[in-house]
């Protein structure tokens, strides 16, 4: 098999050994093998097809710095491997993985997941210019492809001047399981607790059901730098359960015996929004109906039937469709709609054979 270099430069944090590594699970023609900077974390089982740039090595900080900074060495460092094609994870890996594809002469692939596209900070002048924003129009020139995980994402890199001809839409599928069994009890948040992702505009919304005598458990799953002043902000909500990090086990748990997984997104200071939040795919697949915002890159299109799209920031819209989808008889039908559009659109396999085609293509 031929080889495609994937680049990541934290490999991999826990929170991203799901759905980074699914991206790959039905490759036939290519053979993923990881690069980056930094260890963080890494499956086991990733440990023979894993290479950290200048580990174990004399002076192996500064060859990292002088490959991140400059680019020297880039190519060297890998070209044993042999890659066809390099597909580097997120537009500043994009950035850091160009000077690998210059020096071989290989295509490069860039998928952007939201905050890479949306954050103004990233494309803003600044001194000195981050290696970002150094290879920005390096990286517009010279990428084969920028793959977009959402509409919303892919709309956005049109603004930031990507031609629209390198623009592909593929949306990160989740596996294909059997549909969660219940008893559906409660509501489920899962993600960072960070300002994008609304969670005052949630606990805004449960304070409203609560006035109207509703009630339900309600699951936080996730940490983050706002987790405390949301534990704050939540007081006196005493069916408001902060449950943490949760393993992707934890948290299939949790979607077993969900009502609806709510996901408030709104756009933060300075631009960042969600690109398409996997744990969305993955809800939809167990036939757990999404009330989601219209920051949260989940289109009325992608939801069709499956779930209920409302104003970002808007509280009261956000209580009036988490008290819809409670009502006798609404989930189940809500529930066997998002199945079936996660069985057709969302299926891993589906959408990795389907980015292993865009690799092939570039060839």
């Amino acid at each position: 098999m031929k080889t495609c270099l994937v680049y990541r430069d934290r490999l991999l944090p826990a929170s991203e050994h799901a759905f980074m590594r699914r991206q790959y699970m039905a490759f036939s023609q290519l053979r993923p093998y990881w690069v980056g900077c930094h260890r963080d974390n890494p499956p086991a089982d990733m440990a023979t097809t894993l290479r950290i740039l200048g580990e174990g090595r004399v002076l192996g900080g500064l060859r990292r710095l002088a490959f991140k900074q400059l680019g020297w060495g880039a190519g060297r460092a890998v070209a044993d491997l042999a890659p066809v094609v390099v597909h580097a994870q997120f537009g500043r890996g994009g950035a850091l993985a160009l000077p690998i594809a210059q020096q071989l002469g290989l295509p490069l692939v860039v998928t952007f997941h939201g905050g890479d596209a949306f954050k103004d900070k990233h494309y803003a002048n600044r001194f000195p210019p981050p290696v970002f924003q150094r290879r920005w129009q390096s990286l517009l020139d010279y990428s084969a492809m920028f793959v977009c995980v959402s509409d919303g994402v892919r709309d956005r890199l049109l603004e930031r001047g990507v031609p629209a001809h390198k623009l592909e839409v593929l949306n990160i599928g989740t596996e294909d399981v059997a549909p969660a069994r219940g008893p559906f009890d409660r509501l489920v948040f899962a993600g960072r607790f960070v300002e994008k992702k609304g969670l005052p505009v949630l606990l805004d919304a449960l304070r409203i059901l609560a006035g109207q005598g509703l009630t339900p458990p309600v699951v936080l799953a996730g940490d983050g730098p706002m987790r405390a002043a949301m534990e704050q902000y939540a007081a006196g909500l005493e069916h408001v359960c902060f449950a943490g990090w949760l393993s992707a086990g934890q948290l299939r748990q949790q979607l077993e015996h969900a009502v609806v997984l709510v996901v408030p997104s709104v756009r933060a200071t300075g631009g960042d929004r969600e690109g398409l939040p996997s744990v969305a795919a993955e809800a939809m697949m167990y036939g757990v109906p999404v009330v989601a915002s219209s920051e949260a890159g989940l289109e009325t299109t992608l939801l069709d039937g499956g779930g209920l799209v409302v104003p970002a920031g808007d509280a009261q819209a956000l209580a009036q469709a988490l008290a819809h989808v409670l009502q006798a008889g609404v989930r189940t039908g809500m529930g066997q709609a998002a199945r079936m559009v996660a069985r057709e659109q969302l299926r891993a396999s589906v959408q990795s054979a389907r980015l292993e085609q865009r690799l092939l293509s570039v060839l």
